[in-house]
């Protein structure tokens, strides 16, 4: 399989929105996401066993000499795309797959040489590629797969798909497109000879040689337009002609596919921020390692751990006091399941060292259920799980309660790798243990095992699953060295231990929601979806499809003339930011419209979205992942709470449907103000920053005033505007570039703001430069906790590489402290609550504000322990400030 790299890349990034797909530090990724996608999808599909990347040099070949007017006509290269290509050849190299040029050739005659080469040695050849000229390569033995809707629908030509589709044989398609000419490539053709003009002649004289020859035979107008352009045509056949014995640096033999390097794939995914599960194991799926080492494993089957089966009544409280105690922990692992308030375990082994035993917990007799509650409640009994917070949730459905936890080994994976690409036990104990856990009782990521319920043993899982309480028992005491190695043992058992409990609780406990509420905003949004195309139907004066991009275009640039905006692969582009401008320039209220109508579906997809997970108790439990973002952020799944909107009233009017549950008075709100400029202002020591907050003047205000030297009241919303994204931007280690795209102007004026703005805050300019060149000397950031990020391409001579892991660097100590703080202030105020001994509880934590519920009579002592509690949770330069507020409803509890 030979792909054309550029080709595939293009159509990759107008395939996929380009403001949907960008990395914390403004570098855009849809181009590469696009790319992967198409090469894991077709590799699996096809299965070659010899695979290439071909890519263009540059646009100086042997074609632009002969002519310098050959695709003179391309637009430039968007920059957004640009920076992907270094990327992409990144991942590549990752993969193992070569990635190959010639200077002054074009990537088709590279994948023309190669399949050439390939089908002469006995291969079955398919080129991957959106360039119509590489049709003249198909044959019996070589297909060309041209992708017909972006990059998921490729379509096989065939010699007999393309005889049918341009009425000639492959080897004349090059006399077809000579005769037609090819916009694309700015090769003109004859004018008022189409393809079937040009399909005819080849035809009739069986090729372009032939019909230069008897061009005098040819009669009428038509024959006076051939013979008068017959030199251009000439020159569009000798340039359409591929080459097919460039000099190239591989052969056929060395195209073999090898293993990845499974660790730098993880690494780029993780710097790309490519973390939807699915699509990673597309990628990781067509690693040529996988199916051989599904057949014969390289990783040896650990030992099988063979322990105590306590079936009979009294057996598991004697193991316990055996085998248990203050000096040695034990480790537990569980077949368990839980969802939406609700779980059951139905089987548990334990593993010490030298110990394993296995029961299971609907069997219990009184006194052994007594026992074990008690030895998992006991704090001075050390137990070591893997993903805790979904343990303790599922056991807290039978009343379980845990104490002790001392060991989570998928979140010491976390701490020491925060990048990683999986923490499964299964891919924990192959990697540290060099131990593989038998597949027929692998567990999954939900910590889920599958038995079959016909099975007449109801102990034949028992022993894989001491083999697992075993791995995690070892696992548990070789992260002990580890995470002392990285400096994160504080971190461990301070703060992401108590957390994961902490989140175990909130998720159980869920927070109410209104249905009928939910369900009348439903109604509403779909109503207003059909108002706005009522209303697009009349503003256009037809009817079409809101989401064709073609039928937009057709309406836009063609029925109403509408200026054009950016040019993309099929067209022109139609996205939020077109729209937007285009309502600028017109009095048609089309292009508005439009955007209203697609917040409006956006809106009802979230709802429904909401009313799905609404349990039968009338609540919503979402999901906190601790271990998704390597800064330490937490982020929520099932439903997504971080994506309910806030800006718009429409978007406010869907927290309203978050409402204060039965049994207490009001929900209270709290969450922290400017957290992550008040850190970069603790981080660079800059006193006028650290001033401009404890003025108690609008911070951005005051900020601008200084930059652009003029009283605060003197100050325009346009100047705090920017100054407000500017403040921003450099804490998340924004670019000129990227401050240009997000303020609408040119990447000139906007690196003169930062100039300026460095000018007048020296100190933040001077933290920005010294953190990197920390980072780069000792190969990790560090947060004001102790968080490590380590970055290993700071020192990269790759410069796309190196530039992304220097935004990381400026990025990661200022989010990953102030998710450090806000996890902090999250375990402050639950201890305060319970040592106060209130029954008002933690419920949600979305970006820096927690959710609570408050029980009747609390409210004012619940406030001021919030306040406290926040304010204290870490000693900045420019002191914390909390924000609080209650009411009925999440929205009317906003301050």
């Amino acid at each position: 399989m030979l792909l054309d790299g550029h080709s595939m890349a293009y159509r990759a990034f107008f395939a996929l929105p380009v403001e949907n797909f960008s990395t914390a530090t403004g570098q855009h990724t849809n181009a590469v996401y696009g790319f992967a996608s198409m090469l894991a999808n077709t590799v699996r599909d096809e299965r070659p066993t010899h695979l290439a990347v071909a890519f263009d040099l540059s646009r100086q070949t042997f074609r632009s000499a002969e002519y310098p007017e050959y695709k003179a006509n391309r637009s430039a290269t968007p920059d957004e795309f640009r920076s992907q290509i270094p990327l992409i050849g990144e991942l590549l190299d990752a993969m193992r797959v070569p990635r190959i040029t010639a200077e002054n050739f074009e990537a088709d005659d590279v994948i023309a040489t190669l399949a050439t080469a390939a089908a002469a040695e006995g291969f079955e050849v398919l080129v991957v590629t959106g360039d119509r000229d590489s049709l003249q390569l198909v044959t019996d033995d070589v297909t060309v797969l041209y992708p017909t809707k972006g990059v998921s629908e490729l379509t096989r030509y065939t010699p007999e798909k393309v005889a049918e589709k341009y009425g000639v044989r492959p080897d004349q398609y090059p006399d077809l497109a000579a005769l037609r000419g090819d916009p694309s490539d700015n090769l003109p053709g004859i004018p008022g000879v189409g393809e079937k003009t040009a399909a005819k002649w080849v035809n009739q004289y069986g090729s372009f040689a032939a019909l230069v020859e008897h061009a005098d035979e040819v009669k009428g107008k038509i024959g006076e337009k051939l013979r008068e352009h017959l030199d251009s045509v000439k020159r569009n056949r000798f340039l359409t002609e591929l080459v097919r014995d460039v000099e190239l640096p591989l052969g056929v033999a060395q195209l073999e596919r090898a293993p990845f390097d499974k660790d730098e794939v993880a690494r780029l995914m993780e710097a790309l921020e490519f973390r939807n599960p699915n699509f990673r194991d597309r990628v990781a799926g067509i690693d040529p390692a996988g199916a051989e080492a599904a057949a014969a494993p390289e990783v040896p089957t650990g030992p099988a751990v063979d322990g105590d089966l306590l079936t009979e009544p009294g057996a598991l409280a004697d193991w316990l006091e055996r085998h248990t105690g203050e000096d040695a922990r034990t480790a537990l692992a569980a077949d368990y399941s839980w969802a939406l308030g609700s779980g059951e375990v139905e089987q548990i082994a334990l593993a010490t060292g030298t110990a394993a035993a296995w029961f299971d917990p609907a069997a219990l007799a009184e006194a052994d259920d007594r026992a074990f509650t008690a030895w998992l409640a006991d704090p001075k009994r050390p137990k070591a799980l893997h993903i805790a917070k979904q343990v303790m949730r599922a056991f807290a459905e039978r009343g379980w309660s845990f104490a002790g936890v001392t060991a989570d080994t998928a979140l010491a994976a976390y701490l020491e790798k925060p990048g990683r690409r999986a923490f499964t036990l299964d891919v924990l104990a192959e990697e540290y243990l060099g131990r593989s856990l038998a597949p027929a009782t692998a567990q999954a990521e939900t910590g889920q095992l599958s038995f079959d319920a016909d099975e007449p043993d109801p102990t034949a899982g028992a022993q894989a699953l001491m083999t697992r309480a075993r791995a995690v028992h070892d696992l548990a005491g070789l992260f002990d060295t580890r995470l002392a190695e990285v400096g994160a043992v504080e971190l461990f058992h301070d703060m992401e231990l108590p957390i994961a409990e902490l989140l175990a609780r909130m998720e159980r406990h869920g927070i109410a929601a209104d249905r009928e509420w939910l369900r009348g905003l439903e109604a509403q949004f779909a109503a207003e979806i059909q108002r706005c195309v009522e209303e697009a139907h009349a503003a256009a004066g037809r009817e079409f499809n809101l989401g064709s991009p073609k039928q937009l275009q057709e309406i836009l640039f063609g029925d109403l003339g509408l200026p054009k905006t950016k040019k993309i692969k099929t067209g022109y582009t139609t996205d939020a930011d077109a729209l937007t401008w285009l309502a600028t320039q017109t009095t048609n209220e089309l292009p508005v419209i439009l955007l209203r109508h697609r917040d409006q579906a956006k809106l009802r997809t979230t709802v429904e979205g909401l009313l799905k997970t609404v349990s039968p108790q009338g609540r919503i439990h979402t999901t906190f992942n601790q271990m998704v973002a390597a800064t330490g952020r937490l982020s929520s799944q099932d439903p997504n709470l971080q994506n309910i909107p806030v800006r718009t009233e429409e978007g406010r009017a869907i927290r309203r449907a978050f409402v204060v549950g039965e049994g207490y008075e009001t929900l209270l709100t709290a969450d922290y103000s400017q957290i992550e400029l008040r850190i970069m202002a603790h981080l660079s020591e800059d006193e006028a920053l650290i001033e401009a907050f404890t003025s108690g003047e609008d911070l951005h205000t005051t900020v601008a005033s200084q930059v652009f030297a003029v009283a605060p009241a003197d100050v325009d919303a346009e100047m705090r505007r920017k100054i407000k994204a500017m403040s921003y931007g450099l804490a998340y280690g924004l670019s000129a570039y990227g401050l240009s795209q997000q303020l609408g102007i040119k990447p000139a004026e906007a690196q003169g703001l930062m100039d300026t703005y460095f000018e007048r805050f020296g100190g933040v300019r001077d933290y920005l430069h010294n953190v990197v060149e920390e980072a780069r000397a000792v190969g990790y950031t560090e947060t004001l906790l102790g968080r490590r990020r380590y970055l290993p391409d700071l020192t990269s001579d790759n410069r796309q590489r190196r530039e992304m892991a220097e935004r990381m660097a400026l990025n990661a100590p200022i989010q990953g402290s102030a998710a450090d703080i806000v996890k902090i202030a999250m375990l402050r105020v639950d201890e305060a609550l319970r040592t106060a001994g209130l029954t008002s509880r933690m419920l949600l934590q979305v970006h820096d504000e927690i959710v609570l519920e408050v029980a009747p009579g609390e409210r004012e002592r619940v406030e001021a322990l919030v306040r406290e509690q926040m304010a204290g949770a870490y000693p900045l330069r420019a002191p914390l400030d909390v924000s609080v507020g209650a009411g009925a409803d999440w929205e009317a509890a906003a301050h």
